[in-house]
């Protein structure tokens, strides 16, 4: 396609504001940090590392005009404004892209033309649910944006840039954050280039008024800008914000007209009002930065940029008294500022569907999230764990990954200095990292989470199996972790059971219970509605084997004489030979791994937790109790959990007893009822985040004791 004037004046405009805007950054930055600049603008990013991007007719004419049809709501809860001043074949892209992808989320898109010269006025008006308005004269960015808002009927405004190409799943994410993350007043997206480079990750407002594109021209997926974070503001091309909040704080403010500084400004107000501004990765739009207003800061709109930093400056100089100096890294001024850093590393990355160690982990870090901490996890093995990895970072933590992530030493070497506090779990990975962290983090607390005494595990093992050489092993790992303990600052345990062991063990240990952490769910269905019985437990643990066993040879039998129509649900992943054939015996069924436990939790009428030997405080029994669903066990299973016989459990530990107990437990709704509510109960006192808090408080955040 032949290159328009348009365009070439687009580039000559390009070329002209890089030059002008190098110059001013060797006056005020000097030479080695402008060639810095210089570097990382032209810097290749491999391919493996930019974004995939979806681009329907983003280039200017590249598909004629025909009419289509965009979502639409009469009742939406989000309403995107669009502003628009010429650049029809922009706009179409932008508007094609959200008809090719329509958000989950009930949607209205609303046009403002500013006063458009080029086909917008004669076509916009034929695409079909899209609500156009044409202002009586071009009074520039702001005063368009500000009278779509007054158009919209949503919940929630998103004002999108026209020369954006809003990827798919954009909306929803960034709505989410709202839900995700209570307090937030306003949040935006990433944005990027169509090369598929990072353009901004948030933005960085330093002490003289100044704002810096974070992340510009580096890989979206970078540890650095994958997670959803606090920034200063975010770019106006892509940012919602709630309509009541927006009214309220007037709008964009009219003294930055036409345009420039008006996101910073509403930004800043968001904040002052005590809500957070906050970057959402996972809602990726694509932003042709400058296509509009040009990038020579020395003419056209762009110019109204240099002269707004100034009424801006003016406008919050004492907040700005607060904000780092220019000179700040960028790193350091955007990743937990002001924030107790706290690294954890695992092993793995936290498998919450899988594991009742990752769930716990999981919540650990919401916990630390909530009490206003930066969070960084590293896995032991540096890798990018899928949705899991994902799934972190949407919490707000930031995880570290190859190829980003160097190996330890060197990226402890790079990044110890960093952290207040850091919890490895595991003895076998932290006996590695001591020596690490005494080195590269010498100011750091170091707390070690044993996740369960896996000594005691081991030995209890041994003595059921009446296995010597178990034994012996199990000794081998009592001297490896209590040497560990004895490196550590702060040893954390999950039970009462394990800290009074610790004390004969390793008497001179600072040790501190931080058991199991669950939110409590809603009650669930009634006794009539459920049927069956549930077991919960990954294979990779032998107790669970060695429980769902015991319990198929030695009480399913005496229970299915007695209900013939009973089901046994068997869940868990990585299932051995073993199990997987017990899938022959009457009346039981093998599932496997079960991503989404909700409809065994709410379905089942009773859990079982039948486990012979074992450690710490198990997850399936509270999980199960946090759903209102009642547990018949093992005394070993509910161990340490403060939990009262025949009040909040059913417990018995030969086959007989546990076969009546269970059948109890399913014939009597007064009983079924009682167990549901008390266990529930439980939970909330002893295994709930708020349970936790004191404890995360005290040795991960340092908080002094009440």
């Amino acid at each position: 396609m032949p290159m328009s004037w348009t365009d070439l004046r687009f580039l000559l405009d390009r070329g002209t504001g890089l030059f002008r805007r190098g110059v001013a950054s060797l006056r005020t930055r000097g030479a080695a940090a402008s060639w810095q600049r210089v570097l990382k603008q032209f810097q290749r990013v491999p391919a493996a590392q930019r974004a995939s991007l979806y681009l329907p007719d983003a280039l200017p004419d590249a598909a004629p005009f025909a009419a289509f049809a965009v979502p639409a709501s009469d009742a939406p809860r989000a309403s995107v404004v669009i502003p628009v001043y010429g650049q029809f074949a922009r706009t179409l892209a932008c508007l094609r892209a959200l008809a090719a992808h329509p958000p989950r989320v009930a949607v209205e898109l609303i046009v403002i033309d500013d006063g458009s010269t080029d086909q917008s006025a004669a076509l916009l008006p034929r695409i079909d649910g899209l609500r156009y308005h044409r202002r009586a004269a071009n009074g520039g960015f702001i005063a368009a944006c500000n009278d779509g808002a007054a158009l919209a009927r949503g919940e929630y405004l998103v004002f999108l840039n026209n020369d954006t190409v809003p990827q798919p799943g954009w909306l929803d994410a960034l709505l989410a954050t709202f839900e995700e993350h209570p307090g937030t007043g306003l949040a935006g997206a990433q944005l990027l280039y169509p090369d598929g480079r990072l353009q901004e990750a948030g933005g960085l407002v330093f002490a003289d008024g100044a704002g810096f594109n974070y992340g510009r021209f580096g890989a979206p997926t970078d540890p650095r800008y994958a997670f959803v974070r606090d920034a200063d503001y975010c770019s106006g091309a892509a940012i919602a914000i709630p309509r009541a909040l927006f009214g309220r704080l007037g709008g964009f403010d009219p003294r930055f007209s036409p345009a420039y500084y008006e996101d910073t400004d509403l930004a800043m107000a968001v904040r002052a009002c005590g809500l957070a501004v906050r970057y959402q990765p996972a809602a990726r739009v694509v932003h042709e930065e400058g296509s509009t207003a040009g990038t020579d800061p020395a003419a056209g709109t762009k110019a109204y940029q240099r002269r707004n930093q100034a009424v801006f400056a003016e406008k919050w100089r004492e907040a700005l008294s607060h904000q780092p100096g220019s000179d700040t890294p960028a790193d350091r001024a955007a990743l937990g500022r002001g924030r107790r850093c706290v690294l954890i590393v695992d092993a793995l990355t936290p498998q919450p569907d899988r594991d009742s160690g990752s769930l716990r982990l999981v919540n650990l870090m919401r916990l630390l999230r909530e009490e206003g901490a930066h969070v960084v996890f590293m896995p032991a093995d540096r890798d990018h764990a899928g949705r899991h990895t994902e799934a972190l970072q949407q919490l707000g933590v930031e995880v570290w990954y190859a190829p980003f992530a160097r190996p330890l030493p060197a990226w402890l070497r790079a990044h110890g200095a960093r952290f207040d506090t850091v919890l490895v779990c595991r003895h076998y990975v932290m006996r590695e990292l001591l020596p690490l962290l005494r080195r590269h983090a010498p100011q750091a607390r170091l707390v070690f989470d044993t996740i369960d005494l896996h000594y005691l595990r081991e030995r209890r093992g041994a003595e059921l199996a009446g296995d010597a050489a178990l034994a012996r092993a199990a000794e081998r790992t009592r001297a490896l972790e209590l040497q560990v303990i004895a490196g550590s600052d702060t040893t954390l345990v999950v039970s009462e059971v394990e800290r009074e062991l610790l004390a004969s063990d390793a008497p001179g240990a600072q040790v501190a219970v931080l058991s199991n952490l669950h939110r409590v769910a809603a009650a669930g269905p009634g006794f009539e509605a459920r049927r069956d019985v549930v077991f919960v437990g990954g294979f990779r643990h032998p107790p669970n084997v060695d429980a769902v066993r015991w319990f198929v040879d030695q009480v399913w039998p005496r229970v299915l004489a007695r209900e013939p129509a009973m089901r046994f649900h068997c869940i868990g992943g990585d299932v051995p030979a073993q199990i997987a054939a017990l899938a022959r015996r009457p009346g039981v069924v093998i599932h496997g791994h079960v991503p989404d436990l909700g409809p065994h939790l709410d379905g089942a009428r009773l859990a079982v937790a039948p486990l012979r030997f074992g450690a710490g405080v198990k997850g399936k029994v509270n999980l199960s109790m946090a759903h209102g669903q009642p547990v018949v066990a093992t005394r070993c299973a509910v161990e340490g959990m403060h939990l009262r016989e025949d009040e909040d459990v059913l417990v018995a530990d030969d086959a007989q007893g546990f076969a009546d107990a269970l059948l109890r437990g399913y014939r009597d709704p007064a009983l079924w009822q009682r167990l549901a509510a008390s266990g529930r109960a439980n939970v909330e006192r002893h295994f709930s985040l708020d349970a936790g808090r004191s404890v995360v408080r005290r040795v991960l955040l340092g908080e002094p004791q009440a």
